[in-house]
């Protein structure tokens, strides 16, 4: 299941349902909106729920319990048996934004089981690096217990889904590292629309680990006070952590169901620069070839998108080689309402893409979006200017692009049309 599909034959409509999320900037979709429009910074040193760290790098975390209640009464519907210490943050996270997203597409868990449930979920680190004491005794000679391996095997985030809610049909991971949540929607677009499921839980998810978090320090790319994407005077990003899914349907069953969309997922691209293990080509090289591989997608390489929410760490790299790319592919640069999210939510890694894409729905829903919260200064080196935190804007049209840049080169963007 690799989600390609003819390109030759007319894609079928692939609507967004429902939307969820759990993360640092905000424990549901409504949260996270309303703390991007009124500046709410959560950006504090690392909680020692989390892990215990002397760095005083902060960082954006969820709650110490992520499961929320609609996620622990859709679980003891489908899984009665369940416990939360049995599953990883990573799971946690996910599971409280699916059952926000299920919740306001109208499906039940009846529903679920009865027709074929494609998951499809991006991530970097999922569980996999919390297991360092039972590594140092193994490579010590010692016959650690091999519970943390059991764990470690079961730590699939879309297996877990599916054995969690019951559900059968095809599932993956995706872990293209900070673009894995925009992939992940991408291929899950791509399976309903070649017919491969009949409805998708898509998007990302990703804890925040010990190891990523010094991994970042150690490669000099971290910030210690709140990150600015694109201001003059930006260090680097914060590590955030959450979840952000959408359910996907083709239009015909959503109709079935009087499922009015949220929106579409138009197009969706994916290309690499081919340069280097962690820093983005200078001149965007794959993102140009994500972002026309997306527009040939949707039909209309000429489109002009209302937004683009970009992935906008704040690191001094990642912002020159973004906004070039898009002066690139969009040469009326003053046409352009650009904007990163980042500041609100930290990046998110894995679960990044999926946290984007809903904040870009939600705007262009809206009508509007929030300045780029830390950007009061602009870089003036930067190929284009981003709309400042102190400015609200009003869109023009409802589509947007929602893009990722990743460690590898790896850049994906989605384009999305918000429904009337």
């Amino acid at each position: 299941m690799d989600g390609r599909i003819d390109k030759g034959s007319p894609l079928a409509p692939v609507a967004v349902t429902g939307m969820g999320c759990m993360s640092g900037g905000g424990t549901d979709v409504n949260s996270l909106w309303q703390n991007l429009a009124q500046t709410v910074i959560n950006c504090h040193p690392v909680p020692e729920y989390l892990f215990k760290t002397i760095l005083d790098y902060p960082v954006f975390a969820a709650p110490a319990n992520c499961f929320s209640e609609s996620a622990r009464l859709l679980v003891a519907e489908t899984a009665p048996g369940f416990k939360q210490e049995s599953v990883s943050r990573t799971v946690l996270l996910t599971c409280s934004a699916a059952a926000e997203a299920l919740q306001q597409a109208g499906v039940s868990a009846d529903y679920l089981r009865s027709v074929r449930v494609g998951i499809v979920l991006g991530t970097t680190v999922g569980c996999t690096f919390h297991n360092e004491e039972y590594y140092s005794a193994w490579r010590s000679g010692l016959e650690p217990d091999l519970g943390p391996v059991q764990f470690y095997l079961a730590g699939n985030v879309a297996s877990a889904m599916h054995r969690i809610l019951g559900t059968s049909g095809p599932s993956a991971v995706i872990t293209n590292a900070c673009a894995s949540g925009t992939d992940a929607i991408g291929v899950a677009r791509n399976w309903l629309a070649s017919g491969q499921c009949d409805i998708a839980i898509a998007g990302g998810a990703d804890e925040l680990s010990r190891v990523a978090y010094n991994g970042f320090v150690s490669l000099m790319l971290g910030d210690k006070n709140p990150c600015r994407p694109f201001n003059a005077d930006r260090k680097g990003l914060n590590l955030g952590e959450g979840a952000g899914v959408v359910v996907l349907e083709r239009q015909d069953e959503s109709a079935t169901r009087q499922c009015r969309p949220l929106g579409w997922v138009r197009g969706y691209g994916s290309a690499a620069d081919a340069w280097h293990p962690t820093a983005p080509h200078p001149e965007g090289r794959g993102l140009k070839a994500a972002l026309r591989q997306a527009l040939r997608d949707c039909g209309d390489v000429k489109l002009v998108p209302a937004l683009i929410n970009a992935h906008g760490t704040g690191t001094k790299a990642n912002d020159r080689a973004e906004t070039a790319a898009l002066a690139a592919i969009f040469p009326k640069t003053a046409e352009l309402v650009v904007v990163s999210t980042k500041g609100i939510t930290g990046h998110t890694l894995g679960a990044a893409g999926g946290i984007e894409a809903i904040f870009t729905l939600m705007a262009l829903r809206a009508g509007q979006t929030p300045g780029t919260v830390g950007c009061l200064e602009p870089d003036p080196e930067l190929s284009l200017l981003p709309v400042i935190q102190t400015e609200n804007r009003q869109l023009h049209g409802s589509w947007g692009i929602s893009q990722s840049l990743a460690f590898g080169g790896g850049n994906s963007a989605l384009i999305l049309e918000a429904a009337p």
